[in-house]
């Protein structure tokens, strides 16, 4: 017969399951669905994830491959290729940083500004209304204070696995 705690625990696995299950779920929906909402403007979620870390008043001055990859929390190799992309379609563009000439900055293009500002910016507003429907105030202060309490415990294994050794290398 199992104990009151193993039956506890084995609660509580079955429910982390299920929560993480759920995550990739709405992380494969977030690729599908978001895509569908930018995409006249030629953009994929990743590419608005770039363009909305660039947009930041942080940024301004762009971003080091490296502190973009770090912020997005992608490898440098993923970020690589997709930020060729985007230089190919003039949403950002790509130089020696002044500071680190090993280092490339990334900034935003004027014509990528302006497909931020001007083209996606209302529909990823328009996309947030539709998915947070039937959200208060409060549910999405909540969901936000849960999901970076998972973020920096998950930040905290892949230091523990290496993982932050990687990314800064």
């Amino acid at each position: 017969m199992e104990n009151t705690n193993e039956k506890a625990e084995n609660a509580r696995m079955e429910l982390a399951n299920r929560v993480f299950f759920r995550l990739y779920q709405c992380a494969n929906m977030l690729h599908k669905t978001g895509t569908r909402a930018v995409e006249s403007e030629g953009l994929t979620t990743q590419q608005w994830a770039v363009l909305g870390a660039l947009s930041r008043p942080q940024a301004e001055g762009g971003m080091s491959m490296g502190d973009l990859a770090r912020y997005l929390m992608v490898s440098r190799q993923n970020l690589s290729g997709l930020v060729s992309r985007m230089e190919r379609d003039g949403h950002v563009a790509s130089a020696p940083d002044g500071r680190d000439r090993r280092s490339r900055l990334v900034t935003m293009t004027d014509s990528g500004r302006h497909v931020w500002q001007v083209d996606a910016l209302p529909k990823i507003h328009a996309y947030y209304g539709q998915v947070l429907d039937g959200f208060s105030v409060n549910d999405v202060t909540h969901t936000l204070h849960y999901l970076l309490k998972l973020l920096e415990n998950m930040q905290r294994v892949d230091a523990g696995q290496g993982g932050a050794v990687e990314a800064e290398a």
